[in-house]
Order: C-alpha cells, then structure tokens, then sequence
C-alpha cells in the first residue's frame, strides 16, 4: 500500500466525523480509528512494517518498496529502443499455442512488423514494432501477465 495514500486516509479520517475506516489490499489490512480528542489510531495487520509507517509519517524516511520492479538498464546514448505494453494483460509470442512465435532474438523488424499479442478482457491485441532494427532481448516470457507501460522488447535500432 502507499504510504502517501495511508497519509491522506488518515488525515481524511481525522477532519471527518467518521470515527472508524478499515481497508484490505492483499494480506495488508489496515483499520483507522478516531479516539475523542479527535487524532487517528492506526491499527496493522499482519507483515506490515509499522516502524517505517510511523518514520515515514514523520517524515525521517522516504518511502520504499519491498519488491522493487526490475528496470532493464538502457543507456541513454544507446541504440537500443524499449516496445511498452500499451494495455495491461497476458503476453503471448505467438498467435496460437502451436504456432511459432512472432519473432526470435536476432531477428530484423520494420515499423508495422508484429511482435507479439497481448489480450486483455478476451481480446488479442496485436504489438507492432514502431521502429527498424534488430531484435535484442525479449523482456517477458510467454503466456505471463504484463503491466501498462512495462517493457516488452529491446530492439537495436539500425
């Protein structure tokens, strides 16, 4: 959960008349309750590390995840061109579970050359390449969830 968001429920619950909020996000359960002098009481439960709730809304720490996402470093100055998944959904390399894949590692792509599918809500959603060069490095196995944004390919611009 972020803690800008648990910052903000708190404040919300104590400029307001509601004197008890619970929230469930996973395993994270988080119950704010308003004493009368009218400050919040946070309750969490359970692998919730409330030291660093409690640095952090006092503004000693700046938050941080525990399971950063995994960035693929690529220089600035490089000649390599990251594909991003336009929507959220499931990764396939290839149009149907028996056929080949749309590309391989080493092959030459053009703008319009398509990459792979990605479906969301039961709809194949085709990834074209918008630039020429050489395929490097595919980000994603198959048949796996992908995320608005999250890279899908390196391409070696040519």
């Amino acid at each position: 959960m972020d803690i800008n968001l648990l910052k903000k429920l708190i404040k919300m619950v104590e400029q307001s008349e509601v004197t008890e909020f619970s929230v469930q996000e996973g395993d994270l359960k988080v119950k704010i309750s308003k004493n009368s002098k009218g400050s919040a009481h946070v309750n969490l439960q359970p692998s919730f590390d409330y030291s660093r709730l409690v640095n952090s809304m006092a503004g000693n720490i700046q938050q941080t995840n525990e399971n950063p996402p995994k960035a693929v470093p690529v220089e600035a100055k490089s000649n390599l061109h990251e594909i991003k998944s336009p929507i959220v959904g499931t990764f396939y390399r290839a149009p149907a579970p028996d056929a080949d894949p749309y590309i391989q590692v080493g092959d030459i792509v053009s703008p319009g050359t398509v990459l792979c599918i990605v479906e969301a809500m039961k709809l194949m959603n085709e990834i074209e390449s918008d630039v020429s060069g050489k395929v490097v490095k595919i980000l994603v196995e198959n048949a796996t969830p992908v995320e608005y944004n999250q890279p899908l390919f390196l391409i070696e611009r040519s």
